[in-house]
């Protein structure tokens, strides 16, 4: 997947025509979730890949067809991280993409099948710039590098917060890629960019483009007509012609290209942007009916919310800081990003450091029967976001709140990670009851999928504090929607202007995530990744001793 080889202008995608190809392809291929498809001979069906780039690590997954039944498996999986290149905190996204294309060619081996598509997602608001001849220009930056922070109070300056909210419907927050795009030097301003699940595909050969539910993270898509809105980008002096063109999930951007397609599996392999956001894709994978029911995307981050028809940019929202973030088949994500797992992996990180070996499982089993602790922390304080020496930064909290700070030695490690679970509960909880009292929608299942969803003692805290019923997902959600949203664009549920329509990937996310085909196993290559958990698992919410409960004013 050499970026060279790749060099090309970034011209527009004819996403029409591009879709119109899938679609007439597709009638053969599948023939919906109804079960017509499943008397196919696997050797007739080709298997799909999806891809799902993750801050910490990445992962190469596969589908099959084995006697009718879908089977998903876990083929590659590698470790990311962003790392300094002087004061720049930037990810290696030549070792990314290294990493994709290792995951491919193992897939390539498994399916003599063939593949029918690839579908990238991510984390969101991070970009790359491109040089004139279509080549990477330098390593893109991480959301957590302190330049964005003077860069959001600079924009803020040219227009206001509240214009801003107005405009788009999105949280205001430093990590959105309009403040980094600002940050940027002048020389580059014009230079085309795009989002780093939509740059792994058009490095394995589609078109540059930025897929919708990536786009709305951006903070530069209008709310109202889904397109870039030209007064932003007028206000921040950004250039509006170095955006890429929007396209709708599900949407066929081109066909693999360069040495990959020389492989056998490989020889007709369409390239199908999903929801590229991993949280969108996360989404579209819960196999969830009704209208009753909110979500926690939980990993290094936790989106916390549920699924509007329309956005809500109230006067509340905006107060609030809620944010409408696109979703598959035309819905809204009305959610908060609320600080997740990165406070524990940080903790663990430093106590290494420190030559204390803990895992997140260890950690969940020492504080399980600890009582709730006397305070809450605020998990998303400004200076909990960044890296290192998490401990100190927590005491610092609580020292600046008139709280005792938790002493070093053999109890500080479990009496932390019992504040930051309980903390975290609080925050679901108000994040949550602040959603409904602005949208007026009652809610009574909460769907937590993603890493984080292994964490039965959060799901207990969480249910506790919500009183929802607490359901817990797949552990890979984003690549059952991912290939969920393959398959409804293979079998041509595809509406222009919305994409892929969300029934017909509700309906493929129930098949791929129903037991008893809870297949998502070991890598291939040796990884150590998990198994996927068992779908739909429940916590209902019961009364709890008010020793156990969480307290503190986050609730309020």
């Amino acid at each position: 997947m050499s970026d060279g080889a790749h060099a090309r202008s970034a011209g527009a995608a004819n996403t029409g025509a591009a879709h119109g190809a899938t679609e007439g392809a597709s009638n053969k291929e599948t023939s919906g979730a109804n079960g017509d498809s499943s008397r196919q001979d696997q050797r007739e069906r080709p298997g799909l890949i999806a891809v799902d780039l993750g801050a910490e690590s990445c992962r190469v997954s596969l589908l099959r067809w084995v006697e009718g039944r879908p089977e998903i498996r876990l083929v590659h999986r590698f470790a990311n991280a962003a790392r300094l290149e002087g004061k720049d905190l930037r990810w290696d996204i030549d070792r990314v993409c290294e990493g994709v294309e290792e995951g491919l060619r193992a897939c390539a081996q498994l399916a003599p099948e063939g593949i029918a598509a690839i579908g990238v997602d991510g984390w969101a608001v991070d970009y790359v710039r491109l040089r004139p001849d279509g080549t990477l220009l330098a390593n893109p930056f991480c959301y957590r590098d302190p330049r964005n922070v003077e860069a959001l109070h600079r924009v803020q300056s040219r227009i206001l917060p509240d214009r801003l909210y107005q405009l788009t419907g999105v949280q205001i927050i430093s990590l959105n890629t309009l403040y980094q795009l600002y940050a940027d030097p002048d020389a580059e301003q014009a230079l085309p960019w795009m989002n780093l699940p939509e740059y792994v595909m058009y490095r394995l050969g589609g078109t540059r483009v930025s897929e919708y539910t990536n786009a709305t993270h951006t903070q530069l898509l209008s709310v109202r007509d889904q397109d870039w809105c030209a007064e932003i980008f007028q206000a921040a002096g950004l250039e509006l012609s170095a955006a890429p063109p929007v396209v709708r999930p599900g949407t066929s951007i081109g066909k693999l290209q360069g040495e990959l397609a020389s492989l056998p599996s490989f020889r007709d392999t369409q390239l199908i942007a999903p929801a590229c956001h991993d949280t969108a894709s996360a989404i579209a994978g819960i196999p969830a009916q009704g209208d009753d029911w909110a979500f926690i995307s939980s990993g290094t981050w936790s989106l916390v919310g549920g699924v509007l028809n329309s956005a809500c940019v109230s006067d509340a929202a905006r107060s609030a800081n809620f944010s409408n973030e696109g979703g598959v088949g035309g819905k809204i994500y009305f959610l908060k990003n609320v600080n997740g797992m990165w406070l524990i992996r940080q903790c663990i990180e430093q106590w290494r450091l420190q030559g204390q070996v803990w895992t997140a499982e260890h950690l969940v089993n020492a504080c399980a029967n600890l009582d709730a602790p006397e305070c809450l922390i605020d998990v998303d304080e400004a200076d909990l976001l960044l890296p290192g020496d998490m401990p100190a930064r927590i005491n610092a909290q609580l020292v600046r709140r008139g709280q005792a700070s938790i002493p070093d030695g053999p109890a500080m490690a479990p009496g932390m990670a019992n504040l930051i679970f309980h903390s975290l509960a609080a925050r679901y909880a108000a994040v949550l009851k602040h959603a409904m009292d602005i949208t007026g929608k009652a809610l009574k299942r909460l769907y937590v999928v993603g890493g984080g969803s292994k964490n039965a003692l959060l799901n207990r805290l969480t249910a506790e504090a919500t009183g929802l019923e607490v359901l817990t997902g797949p552990t890979e959600s984003a690549t059952v929607g991912n290939l969920a949203i393959q398959l409804a664009s293979l079998e041509g549920n595809y509406t222009n202007g919305i994409g892929v329509t969300a029934n017909a990937v509700a309906g493929w996310a129930s098949m791929l995530a129903a037991p008893p085909n809870d297949v998502l196993g070991n890598s291939v290559l040796g990884s150590d990744a998990p198994g996927r958990g068992t779908p739909a698992s429940s916590i209902r919410a019961q009364k709890a001793e008010e020793g156990q409960r969480p307290t503190g004013k986050a609730l309020a």
